[in-house]
């Protein structure tokens, strides 16, 4: 261990990977708000799902491998591997001429993000003691928050087409804005950050890695834009039920073959032994669950303020500041108090259950709720994940001996991963069937066949209407609206003829958004509920099944049973 390193080297350090942390965190986000420009570019709507897909898939397969490898060849180099593939793949992506480039680029992306975020919070564990990470873990907690509510933000400013530094900014600044940020965190990773490495002559574990990869890779496959990956198939008559089912079967048969080898490896990915210890599982099965529940809360409160607030990109990120105030002032406070007391887990347990009955206020938001009740249940959101978020990592990290603490770490981040992309998958599918149920009274409505008459309706609807069509189309009402008046100025009719066909398309359009909305509104109650219990449960995990153990020093050995 480290501890002794001066606090000049420290700082630097945690300033490197803290940036290449927040690159990580940001770009989960970011992207969203450049997606639909990217396809209209592109043209190229059904390959929306690859470029979340292909990123999603990439660091879910890394994040476990990377870990393990960090404490077998040492943290240094692999962390600048990991920061140096994240800054070619978003360079390349952001130069990508065509949709195939831009999949594999993100998918390079993706490989990057992987190993960051892997070792990220494990040099935590290399440069202090177990007393002395709780700060940084909240400000690392803090970063990572700050993280999930700018990038909606960002994203939107640069693709909506601002002055830059002399430049006209779109899309593809999205992944530019990267590349600075990218190379300061390599440059000052070589420089200052120690190399711990723990095996003189380590032995890889390619056939754990495979399975694992397997494994990983079918399951994700299986919950996130399956339909759209497996689109050639869908077009030969295969059912998308068997599809997922097959690949529920693979992953569990990968799953089986993984925990075979790794029980004889001799240096596994994942060592089998690590789920005797009560509270490294107890840890990640509340990591799992709040990872499906914490996208939820912020995801979807974003698109509600698109939805019914008529908020641009950027300004339903800005719409979010309460929360990420919030977050951020907890996290640091927490931390500082972790760090003097020793104690832990009452913050866990009080943070998950604020947090959860946050977001189970936010169904109470509707149509006619306002801004200011909005925000005042995002501050206790945000004072929840604050609370808890941050400190899951320090407490499994307390578990181990250092050597163990790269693949400790990076399983807690695995679990949370896999938590976050099964939760959104379900939430979107739950999302997707109370929006589809719309569908059916709006698709022959006059505001709808306007709409499609208009010359530039090949750019908002697909042939056949679906949810995301519908709530694109509700998210843009404020310009469609401005076009068609415009366009009924511009024509021949009287003027009292003109007032007329305004009037009517206008209320035409009211009485589309107000089913949408409506049916819109409903099933984001479903997911919060939703996510409010998964929450609760995580808190109760924490609560019954986690034993409080001391904050270590430094200078007694790790725990492993």
């Amino acid at each position: 261990m480290l501890h002794s390193i001066p606090a000049r080297q420290k700082l630097l350090v945690m300033i490197a990977v803290m940036s290449g942390l927040f690159l990580f965190a940001l770009d989960q986000t970011i992207i969203a708000a450049a997606l639909t420009k990217i396809v209209e570019d592109f043209n190229s709507f059904s390959s929306l799902g690859f470029i979340v897909t292909a990123y999603l898939l990439a660091s879910t397969v890394t994040v476990p491998i990377a870990g393990k490898l960090s404490d077998l060849l040492g943290r240094r180099p692999v962390l600048l591997a990991g920061v140096i593939v994240f800054t070619i793949g978003s360079l390349l992506s952001g130069i990508s001429q065509n949709i195939g480039e831009l999949i594999a680029f993100r998918a390079l992306q993706g490989f990057g993000g992987g190993i960051i975020i892997a070792n990220a919070f494990t040099i935590v564990g290399d440069l202090f003691s177990p007393r002395e990470r709780g700060k940084w873990q909240g400000i690392f907690g803090a970063v990572f928050g700050l993280a999930s509510v700018v990038g909606p933000l960002l994203g939107g400013f640069l693709t909506d087409e601002h002055m830059l530094f002399g430049y006209t900014t779109d899309w593809r600044w999205t992944f530019f804005i990267n590349v600075p940020v990218g190379v300061f965190s390599a440059i000052v990773i070589a420089k200052y950050c120690p190399n711990i490495k723990h095996e003189k002559k380590p032995v890889i574990d390619y056939s754990g890695a495979a399975a694992l990869t397997v494994a990983l890779s079918t399951l994700v496959l299986a919950v996130d834009n399956t339909e759209t990956v497996f689109k050639f198939l869908v077009d030969r008559g295969v059912g998308i039920g068997l599809i997922q089912a097959s690949l529920y079967i693979l992953a569990a048969l990968s799953t089986a073959l993984f925990v075979f080898i790794e029980s004889r490896a001799a240096q596994p990915i994942i060592p089998l032994n690590f789920f005797k210890n009560r509270n490294f599982t107890t840890i990640i099965i509340a990591a799992l669950l709040f990872g499906a529940a914490f996208l939820g809360s912020i995801l979807y409160l974003t698109q509600f303020n698109q939805q019914v607030f008529e908020a641009d990109a950027t300004t339903a990120g800005l719409m979010l500041l309460p929360m990420i105030g919030g977050l951020t002032l907890t996290s640091a406070i927490i931390g500082q108090l972790v760090s003097r007391t020793g104690k832990y887990k009452s913050f866990i347990v009080g943070g998950f259950s604020v947090a959860a009955i946050g977001v189970f206020a936010l169904s109470s938001l509707g149509p006619d709720s306002s801004y200011i009740q909005e925000a005042i249940i995002m501050v206790f959101i945000g004072i929840g994940l604050g609370s808890g978020m941050p400190i899951l990592n320090l407490a499994v990290q307390n578990e181990f001996e250092q050597k163990d603490l790269g693949v400790a770490t990076a399983s807690n981040q695995l679990f949370r991963n896999l938590g976050s992309t099964i939760g959104t998958a379900l939430f979107s599918g739950i999302l997707t069937v109370g929006v589809t149920s719309s569908i059916v009274t709006v698709q022959d409505g006059a505001y709808v066949q306007a709409v499609k008459q208009s010359p530039s309706a090949s750019q908002r609807l697909p042939e056949e209407l679906d949810a995301n069509a519908v709530l694109q189309l509700n998210s843009q009402r404020a310009t469609i609206s401005d076009q068609a008046v415009s366009s009924i100025n511009k024509s021949p009719l009287s003027p009292q003829a003109k007032d007329r066909k305004i009037s009517e398309f206008k209320q035409d359009q009211n009485e589309f958004s107000a089913v949408v909305i409506g049916a819109f509104t409903a099933s984001l109650h479903k997911i919060f509920f939703a996510a409010s219990g998964l929450m609760a449960i995580a808190a109760v995990v924490i609560l019954l099944f986690l034993r409080e153990r001391e904050l270590r020093d430094g200078s007694s050995p790790g725990l492993s049973e």
